[in-house]
Formats: structure tokens, C-alpha cells, sequence
């Protein structure tokens, strides 16, 4: 809200530039959250406790006085940094994903691991705590779990097999992301049969159940 009031009028704008002269080279003026642009909300947060030092000189002016209870408090500051972290993986995935230029396909199974990875270790760092707002954001990623798993469970028999073939073929990754599933999938490193070819009659087992079968 106080970005709103911040950047209501040419007036308004002028006064916080104002506070920022003399100590950066730039003079920046708060974001407003866009619900269409990815990482929008990240990049307000930051860009807000970039400026806390100026909105609070800001708001020393009395033309401003009605605005002060709107200014967050140290424990609020806490929480934004908080946010902060937890959203900053997802700029970083959303970013690498978009502004590459060639085939991005082989990435997407580490992409959505390292997802849940992330929502999972946030999850069990925030599951104990009995602060309202702990608990709050501890609801909010676990909404947005259930979202990526949503997406994650919509994945067909058909895409499914392409994400994993490129996966392999991947040549800096190939088979190491499956070992985790080894056990799962009846895979024993210390088998006499070669690991690639338990691997491959795995592959062989999914094409078979998963595909061959319902089409």
C-alpha cells in the first residue's frame, strides 16, 4: 500500500527521490505486484526492503504523517526477508528455463525435484514452529506443494517416457537423477547384470505397463 502512496503523485514521487540523493548514484521508486508476470511479487518484496531506509525519511515529512502506521515494523521486516528466501529458487528456475536458447526439455525432472525439494525442506523447517505467521506461510507453501503436484500428476504415460528418455540421454546427468529410485524401481548396484541394463529392462517394464497396455 505504501508504493501506492509512495508513487500517487509527481509530488509524492519527487520527495522520495529526494531522500535518496546524495546516497546512491540511482534513484529508484517502489513496484506494484503484477499477477501475470512471473516473479513479480518476489521482486516488489525486494525491491521494498531495498528502499525501507528511504520510506521511513519519507514518511518523517508530515505532509506523509497519515501513512507512518502503515510502515512495517521489525518483526514485519523479518518476514518479508523471510518470503524473500523461499520464493528466490523459483526466480532462479523460472529464469534459467525461459532465457535459454536451446533445448530445455531434459531439465524439467531436475527442475521439478529440486521444486519439491525446496517446498519440502521449507515445509519441515517451518512444520514445529508456533509463530501465527510461521503458520501462516507454512499453509501457504503447502498450497503451493499442491499445486506443483497437481501439474506433477497430469503428466501422461506418453510425456512422461519423452521426460525420462531425454533425461538419460542427457549426457552430463544420464542415469545419475534415478538412483534415488533404485531401490523402488528393483535396481541393486551390487547385481552382476550391468546397471545401464537393469535400467534398460526397467525402461522396458514402464513402456510396457504404462503405455503398450492402455493404448
Amino acid at each position: 500500500m505504501l508504493a501506492l502512496f509512495i508513487t500517487l503523485t509527481p509530488g509524492c514521487r519527487d520527495k522520495f527521490v529526494d531522500c535518496q540523493k546524495a546516497k546512491v548514484h540511482i534513484a529508484v521508486l517502489p513496484i506494484m505486484d503484477v499477477k501475470t508476470r512471473w516473479n513479480s511479487t518476489l521482486e516488489l518484496l525486494e525491491r521494498t526492503y531495498h528502499l525501507r531506509e528511504f520510506t521511513g525519511e519519507w514518511l518523517q515529512n508530515p505532509m506523509y504523517a497519515e501513512y507512518r502506521p502503515l510502515f512495517p515494523t521489525q518483526d514485519k521486516w523479518t518476514i518479508v526477508k523471510y518470503v524473500m528466501e523461499v520464493l528466490r529458487p523459483f526466480r532462479y528456475w523460472t529464469l534459467w528455463m525461459s532465457k535459454r536458447h536451446t533445448v530445455t526439455l531434459h531439465h524439467v525432472i531436475t527442475v521439478d525435484n529440486d521444486m519439491f525439494d525446496h517446498l519440502d525442506g521449507v515445509m519441515r523447517a517451518l512444520a514445529k514452529k508456533k509463530t501465527q505467521w510461521k503458520d501462516d506461510l507454512f499453509f501457504a507453501v503447502k498450497l503451493a506443494w499442491q499445486k506443483i503436484s497437481k501439474y506433477y500428476a497430469e503428466v501422461t504415460p506418453t510425456t512422461g517416457m519423452l521426460l525420462i528418455s531425454t533425461q538419460i540421454l542427457d549426457p552430463f546427468r544420464k542415469l545419475r537423477l534415478f538412483r534415488k529410485l533404485d531401490k523402488g524401481m528393483d535396481i541393486n548396484p551390487e547385481d552382476e547384470t550391468s546397471y545401464t541394463t537393469q535400467y534398460q529392462v526397467a525402461c522396458l517394464k514402464y513402456v510396457e505397463n504404462e503405455y503398450c497396455a492402455k493404448h
